[in-house]
């Protein structure tokens, strides 16, 4: 009996070292398992962080395939510097001369001029006109002061880019323009057929020239409905 004891003593002592040994064996491979489970919910809880850091090394290189003066570049960062600041400045000539243009007051036109609130009245008596240059001077004269808004607005200010956009952002300026020359401007009147010609001339402006620029300057707007589908 005593022997068996013993035998059973011993046995029992064997096992005790081996079972730890297994436990820790399978211990180090469960801590980590769970050390790659964590890192695995981290970084599923910042997902935004490898496109960001992907965006920004894009946007630091170069490419190729971009217009001149979107590159990263010095060269073209001082190009799209200058080209800026000979948009600001034609603009300003812009506005002076539309200031000379529509403020300037015309006492002698005082029982001539007359509010419009109907469009294509003005127009039909500027073709009515007997002398065609008369017509030309008028009508083409409105165009061309609105031309401007539809080049510059591109350049100078992107989130006006767009048609729609210029569209509205000219018969605004041209809107508080007539109004301004209806209310304080001795021989001016509001005329809703200016605003029209003048608004004309943007978005023909704008087609022409205003676009290109635009683009050649800022990158390309990503719109609403791109948006959407991009997320989708």
């Amino acid at each position: 009996m005593i022997s068996i004891a013993g035998w059973e003593i011993r046995r029992t002592l064997k096992r005790t070292p081996t079972r730890s040994g297994s436990k820790g064996k399978t211990g180090a491979p469960t801590s980590g398992r769970a050390k790659s489970a964590g890192a695995k919910s981290a970084a599923a809880k910042k997902p935004g962080t490898a496109q960001k850091a992907a965006k920004a090394v894009a946007a630091k290189t170069a490419d190729p395939a971009s217009p001149p003066l979107q590159r990263d570049s010095l060269g073209s960062r001082a190009g799209r510097v200058l080209v800026m600041l000979l948009a600001f400045a034609c603009m300003v000539g812009f506005a002076a001369a539309l200031a000379k243009a529509t403020l300037v007051p015309q006492p002698g036109s005082s029982d001539l001029v007359h509010t419009n609130l109907r469009p294509g009245d003005s127009l039909r008596a500027y073709v009515d006109q007997p002398a065609i240059r008369d017509t030309v001077k008028q009508i083409g004269g409105n165009v061309l002061l609105g031309a401007p808004f539809g080049v510059l607005l591109p350049m100078l200010v992107p989130k006006a880019r767009g048609a729609v956009r210029v569209v509205l952002v000219t018969s605004l300026v041209m809107v508080l323009v007539e109004i301004a020359q209806g209310a304080i401007v001795e021989g001016r009147a509001f005329d809703i057929d200016d605003v029209i010609l003048n608004t004309s001339g943007a978005l023909l402006g704008y087609v022409l020239i205003g676009r290109r620029l635009g683009h050649a300057l800022h990158p390309r707007r990503h719109h609403w409905w791109q948006r959407r589908r991009t997320s989708a």
